[in-house]
């Protein structure tokens, strides 16, 4: 260990892993260490279902579970956007080969105590339950404003500039009621909260753009999940940094990142050992001198014997209760995956319904996302805290991931891998 590298990167979750690879891969010098004696962190699955049970302290699974050696129960599952930035990251770094994906059946949005698939091209506009006749027509003829509007072209504005006019007046151009902004803004474009009204909308007719093209990849929905879970996505980008001349570490304690006079990074102790290096990327965990709690993030795991009702007996699915609909600042996420992923025994679906904690009672905040699935075999649940880095990284070198937020898909940690510097190794 005690050795010159360019980079040391603490925490292997999904973030950090990507990271490494990508650090690797573009010629430096990597150690990657965590504390833990397994990948993934936060973001690890968990095998076999006895261990799931234990870590929650409850009693042992009876045989109606099947074999607990079938089971890899994400602990905070995610799902990929088809053709979003993961998915071309890890077809760019080759991390494919290491991975299988299956497509999610179904993509779902709350309104009024029901759900309903997503309609995210003119025809499903058409033919959807969330609108009445007219209401139809505006949305199909908003979609087809999104669809044809290129930000370099003129011609395809009509009247509207998306670069600088705010979404809710491009709402308000079609006509559309508060029902269809509703998923809209929150199921089509994944935005977690009602602010982006404000905001250009540019972005959100991006977004949109990108929930279509992916859609059209697969047909069903526009999400992909790996086989067997998340925990296969960091170990892929931990071999892929492994084949590029990266150290890995496991079950290794990390007692202090050292500074200089001036506050730069210039190494990682662990025991009497000390590592150099320029650069330190980790997870909250490893510095909590060095972030702000900014709220907190219910879980709630949930095994099933059935498919969610309403779903068309859909064997996994993604459904968004907006923020609107339920009287909240923030939107509630509820995600199924099953046996058909190899996460489950044969016959069994895996939920997870996750929110933003707003109240002094988180449980009964999720109610309206628990109540969608039907009976409840097990759940466990769990609060964590939300945290983000205090500054860039820049001035230090130490540059912090925020914890994983409520979203049931990988956009926003894209975009959170986005916006820690890397100027300092080649773009992928």
């Amino acid at each position: 260990m005690e050795e010159e590298y360019d980079a040391i990167v603490l925490g292997t979750g999904l973030k950090e892993c990507i990271l490494s690879g990508m650090l690797s891969v573009s010629g430096k010098k990597v150690l990657h260490i965590d504390r833990n004696k397994y990948y993934g962190g936060d973001s690890a699955s968990i095998t076999p279902l006895e261990d799931l049970f234990s870590k929650y302290n409850s009693p042992p699974p009876d045989e109606s579970y099947g074999r607990g050696r079938d089971w890899n129960v994400d602990l905070i599952p995610k799902f990929l956007m088809a053709n979003g930035q993961l998915v071309k990251l890890l077809i760019h770094t080759g991390v494919t080969r290491y991975l299988e994906f299956k497509s999610v059946e179904g993509s779902y949005v709350y309104k009024g105590g029901k759900i309903a698939k997503v309609p995210a091209d003119e025809r499903e506009a058409l033919g959807s339950d969330l609108m009445g006749l007219f209401e139809k027509r505006r949305f199909k003829n908003f979609l087809v404003f999104v669809q044809e509007y290129k930000e370099d072209d003129p011609k395809t504005w009509k009247g509207f500039d998306a670069r600088v006019e705010p979404m809710s007046g491009l709402y308000e151009k079609f006509g559309l009621d508060s029902n269809t902004q509703d998923f809209t803004g929150h199921a089509l474009a994944l935005h977690r909260d009602d602010e982006y009204l404000k905001r250009p909308a540019m972005d959100t007719i991006t977004r949109i753009k990108l929930y279509s093209d992916s859609l059209a990849r697969y047909g069903k929905s526009p999400y992909l999940y790996p086989m067997y879970g998340l925990g296969e996505l960091p170990q892929g980008f931990a071999r892929l940094s492994a084949i590029y001349g990266g150290t890995y570490m496991l079950d290794k304690p990390v007692d202090e990142i050292v500074v200089d006079d001036a506050g730069r990074v210039v190494g990682v102790k662990s025991g009497n050992e000390v590592a150099r290096c320029k650069q330190v990327y980790c997870d909250p965990s490893y510095v909590p001198n060095r972030v702000k709690k900014v709220g907190q993030v219910i879980r709630v795991i949930c095994l099933l014997d059935h498919p969610v009702p309403n779903t068309k007996d859909a064997l996994s699915t993604q459904i968004i209760i907006p923020q609107g609909q339920v009287n909240r600042k923030s939107d509630i996420y509820v995600s199924v995956v099953s046996y058909t992923h190899q996460v489950a025994a044969k016959g069994w679906f895996v939920a997870m319904v996750s929110a933003l904690v707003e109240t002094p009672d988180p449980e009964n905040e999720i109610r309206p996302g628990l109540a969608l699935l039907g009976s409840i075999k097990q759940k466990f649940v769990t609060i964590s805290d939300y945290y983000e880095p205090c500054d860039n990284g820049t001035s230090n070198q130490i540059f912090i991931s925020t914890s994983y937020d409520a979203t049931t898909h990988f956009e926003t940690t894209c975009l959170d891998i986005s916006k820690i510097p890397t100027e300092n190794f080649n773009s992928v």
